[in-house]
C-alpha cells in the first residue's frame, strides 16, 4: 500500500470532505509554480476549496498555465512576501501585508479553515500564535511529523518549533501527538515513548527524566517510557516526543542518510554491467521504497497547539508536497483534531 493510500486508509475513508485551506503561495524555496501547481492538484484530484495567498498578478499568471475550469480555486492579494531567511520577528513586525499574516488572518475570521505554508517556519509560528493565539493550557505549540516505520506509521514532536523545552511542555506534546495520532492514523490507543539515550527511566538529561514523571502520571495517555533512537523507525511506538532541537537534528539526520544511501546505491549498482542490469530487475522496489520513505508523500506537519489547523511544510517542497500538504490540512479539519486536542488538553 502506498504512503498517501495509507494514510487515507488509516483515518477510515477516501477522499476527505471539502474543506476551504489557504495556501502561503508565494512560500517556499520554489515560490509561485509549485505552490501553484500543488493547488490545482489537489482541488482536482481531492475537491479542496484553496485559497492562494500571494501576490496577485504572478498567482494569475501561474494559474494561467493550468487547466483550471471549474476547479475551486481562488486568489487573495498579498503585496508582502516574507523570505526564507528573514528573522521571524522582524517579518511579524514590518510585513503586516504578507501572504502569511493575510492568509492567517481569513482563517482567524472564519473565511477558510485551515492554512498551509512552505515559508519561513519561523515567521508562520510566530504570526499564527499571533494571529490565531494559542490553545488553553497549551505553552508551546510543536510541529507533528509523520514517519515511517516498521510497522506502519508514528507521529514525532516536536519536530523544531521549539529550541528549548520545559517538562511540562513535553508533557503538551505529548497529549497533543497522542490526539493527532488517534484522529490522523486512527490509532485507538497509541504508544507513547519519550526520546532519550536510554531505556531506563534513570538515563537522560534533567528536561527528560523531569518529563518521563510527568508522562508517568498523566493517566489518558499510554505511555510505555523512554525510547532511543535506534527505536524511532522501529515501530515499536507510534507517538515519539522530544524538544525541538532533538527532533529536528532528528529528522535531518535521517533525510540525510536517506540521501547518501541512494546515492552510493546508485554509484554501486553503476559499476559494471552485472550491477546496471540487475539495477534494472530491482527498480520497481527502489522505487516503491524511495515513496515509502519520501517525506513529500506524507504531506505537511501541523503546528499543534495553535487555534486552527496550520500545516507547515518543507521549504524544498515540491507540488506533490503541497498537493499532500493541503490533503493533511483538510483531514485534520475533517477529524476535528484541533477540537480533541482542545479537550485532551482541558482534561490533563
Amino acid at each position: 500500500m502506498e504512503p498517501e493510500e495509507s494514510l487515507r486508509t488509516a483515518i477510515g475513508a477516501g477522499r476527505p470532505q471539502a474543506v476551504r485551506v489557504v495556501l502561503d503561495a508565494m512560500g517556499g524555496d520554489r515560490g509561485p509554480e509549485v505552490n501553484v501547481e500543488g493547488a490545482v492538484m489537489a482541488a482536482r484530484e481531492l475537491g479542496t476549496e484553496v485559497i492562494l495567498v500571494g501576490v496577485e498578478e504572478e498567482l494569475q499568471h501561474r494559474l494561467r498555465q493550468h487547466d483550471t475550469h471549474g476547479l475551486p480555486l481562488s486568489v487573495r492579494h498579498a503585496p508582502d512576501v516574507v523570505e526564507m531567511g528573514e528573522s521571524p520577528s522582524i517579518a511579524l513586525r514590518r510585513k503586516r501585508h504578507s501572504s502569511i499574516r493575510i492568509g492567517l488572518d481569513l482563517v482567524k475570521r472564519g473565511e477558510a479553515d485551515a492554512f498551509v505554508s512552505a515559508g519561513n517556519t519561523g515567521a508562520v509560528m510566530a504570526t499564527a500564535l499571533v494571529v490565531l493565539g494559542p490553545l488553553p493550557g497549551v505553552e508551546r505549540p510543536a510541529i507533528a511529523v509523520v514517519i515511517p516505520t516498521l510497522t506502519g506509521l508514528a507521529v514525532l514532536l516536536d519536530a523544531g518549533a521549539n529550541v528549548d523545552s520545559k517538562a511540562r511542555h513535553l508533557a503538551q506534546f505529548a497529549i497533543m501527538g497522542n490526539v493527532y495520532a488517534r484522529d490522523f492514523l486512527g490509532l485507538p490507543r497509541p504508544r507513547v515513548g519519550l526520546l532519550s539515550i536510554g531505556e531506563e527511566e534513570s538515563k537522560g538529561n534533567e528536561l527528560t527524566r523531569e518529563a518521563f514523571k510527568e508522562l508517568e502520571d498523566e493517566a489518558s495517555l499510554n505511555f510505555i517510557g523512554n525510547v532511543e533512537g535506534r527505536d524511532v523507525f522501529s515501530g515499536t511506538s507510534d507517538v515519539i516526543v522530544c524538544d525541538g532541537f532533538t527532533g529536528n537534528v532528528a529528522l535531518k539526520i535521517s533525510e540525510s542518510v536517506l540521501d547518501a544511501m541512494f546515492t552510493l546505491l546508485r554509484e554501486e549498482l553503476g559499476r559494471d554491467l552485472r550491477g546496471k542490469a540487475g539495477s534494472l530487475l530491482l527498480l520497481p522496489a527502489f522505487k516503491r521504497f524511495r515513496r515509502r520513505v519520501d517525506p513529500s508523500e506524507y504531506g505537511g506537519a501541523p503546528l499543534l497547539g495553535v487555534n486552527a489547523v496550520c500545516v507547515i511544510s518543507h521549504g524544498r517542497s515540491a507540488a506533490k508536497a503541497i498537493k499532500n500538504a493541503l490533503r493533511t490540512a483538510g483531514e485534520c479539519v475533517t477529524n476535528k483534531v484541533i477540537q480533541h486536542i482542545r479537550e485532551g488538553i482541558a482534561l490533563s
